[in-house]
């Protein structure tokens, strides 16, 4: 059995990989990363980062969205999220915006993983999973920069406050929310 035949029999279709992961079965990872790629059996995301395509019949299915984002950070303490999320909170946002963001501990700006684009930022508390509490405050930390009728909008995110859990919106408000964004959680939390 070849080298290459070796790196082959680890490589398993849907996962994603970094080229320290295919060191530990080559003693040319270069040159097997190269034949790998030619051969179609990886396809390559960005410097380091390879992904081992699943077929089915409809052709070759792209990396599951977390799993390219948990390989390329090297950690789960992440989550991601896009401003079309918003949408759901039902206050009178409707756009839908072709940006993924990744909150994280380690990475900012923007990076192309494969076909797709994301945008990571670094923060200093990362909740560990989305909810409607994390959407609201995420959504008033960036109100500016939606294409939303601002006054109105606004209204709505105080009549959505009073129906969600209040405790859990302040904590958030305080650990992921701008300095705005927890006065004015703070401000209309305590009028509760």
């Amino acid at each position: 059995m070849t080298r290459l035949e070796i790196v082959k029999k680890h490589l398993k279709p849907g996962q994603v990989y970094h080229r320290a992961d295919i060191k530990k079965w080559s003693a040319s990872v270069d040159r097997h990363l190269q034949e790998l790629v030619r051969e179609g059996v990886l396809e390559k995301l960005s410097g380091g980062l390879y992904y081992v395509p699943k077929q089915t019949t409809f052709g070759k299915v792209p990396a599951e969205e977390h799993e390219l984002v948990r390989s390329f950070l090297k950690d789960n303490r992440f989550v991601i999220m896009s401003p079309s999320d918003y949408n759901a909170l039902q206050v009178g946002t409707s756009q839908l915006y072709n940006e993924r963001r990744v909150y994280n501990y380690k990475r900012h700006g923007v990076f192309k993983l494969g076909n797709r684009a994301f945008r990571f930022v670094r923060r200093p508390y990362v909740p560990g999973k989305v909810t409607k509490e994390l959407l609201l405050v995420d959504l008033v930390n960036n109100a500016k920069q939606l294409a939303e009728d601002q006054p109105n909008l606004m209204k709505n995110v105080e009549h959505r406050i009073a129906e969600m859990d209040s405790r859990r919106l302040k904590q958030l408000a305080n650990d992921f929310g701008t300095v705005g964004t927890r006065k004015l959680f703070s401000s209309l939390l305590d009028q509760k």
